[in-house]
């Protein structure tokens, strides 16, 4: 590891990528500067909204050395900017390409099968549990896969619909696959408008039943790509009413999965969109969003 480093200190990068930062402080990233001609951030938290503490605390005070630096978020685009940031862009959540494909049929497996399911974390003050509480009361069948649910103060009564820890790769797109209907939450303490499960789920397969937000009309229109709702009562009424008509249900499915891939919203994608910013200032990528 020592002569990693030690080859690394002795070299010239044409560019340097660093993935989330938050464990870098000013002198590191300077020091990445001295050995290339850009040094980009990119991070889909939210280092500004105060959820995660002082978690971020040495990412924010290196801001002014890094080169551009790549958000998911409006308000972190203007925040980054006014925390010194020569340049800020805004690019949107991504899928992978390959870790999230759709399986083929014969591949898929019945223990992931259910008719609502939730693949997430129990996160405190989030009201994840209370919500899906509600749904439950409302009558419908939740699987939840996630880590921590089991510090839940409603644990006692979710845990008939808890399937088991949080899932990746190929169970996580079984899960999807395998559920009628997948919802996605987003983290009010992270100031979401969408989430990678926004993306993660069409592209996988799966019928995204998430929160109305400017930023999930933009990505999908309602009841026709995905379907959104303002509460829990209104998510269960949709998620009944998708529940009892299969070929509703199935024609929303397939038109998410067609309109995210119009979108070109994967990480090579994505990744490609931050690397021509950086070297060239290339700031014309076009993607067909609706109005809002």
């Amino acid at each position: 590891m020592i002569d990693i480093v030690t080859q690394v200190l002795k070299s010239h990068f044409d560019l340097v990528w660093v993935n989330g930062g938050e464990l870098l402080g000013k002198k590191s990233v300077r020091l990445l500067r001295d050995r290339c001609n850009t040094v980009v951030l990119y991070n889909n938290d939210d280092p500004f909204g105060g959820r995660d503490g002082r978690r971020f605390d040495s990412l924010k005070a290196a801001i002014p050395e890094y080169s551009l630096c790549a958000t998911v978020r409006d308000v972190n685009a203007k925040e980054y900017l006014a925390a010194g940031a020569p340049r800020a862009l805004r690019v949107w959540m991504s899928y992978d390409e390959m870790m999230h494909a759709p399986q083929e049929p014969s591949t898929k497996c019945s223990n992931f099968d259910s008719d609502v399911a939730f693949i997430g974390t129990w996160m405190r003050n989030e009201k994840r549990d209370e919500f899906l509480l509600k749904l439950i009361k409302h009558g419908l069948d939740i699987a939840i896969w996630g880590n921590q649910w089991d510090k839940s103060p409603l644990w006692r009564d979710l845990k008939a619909s808890y399937r088991g820890p949080g899932i990746l790769g190929k169970d996580y797109v079984s899960a999807i696959c395998g559920a009628k209907i997948c919802l996605g939450f987003l983290s009010k303490g992270n100031r979401d408008l969408h989430t990678r499960r926004s993306v993660e789920i069409p592209y996988a397969g799966g019928l995204l039943c998430a929160e109305r937000t400017s930023e999930h009309q933009m990505l999908y229109r309602d009841c026709e790509e995905a379907v959104f709702w303002d509460n829990a009562e209104e998510c269960a009424s949709v998620c009944k009413d998708l529940l009892a008509d299969n070929s509703r249900r199935e024609a929303i499915r397939t038109a998410g999965m067609k309109r995210i891939r119009e979108l070109r919203l994967g990480n090579q994608d994505v990744c490609q969109e931050i690397l021509d910013v950086a070297l060239t200032g290339k700031t014309d990528i076009v993607r067909p969003f609706y109005a809002v």
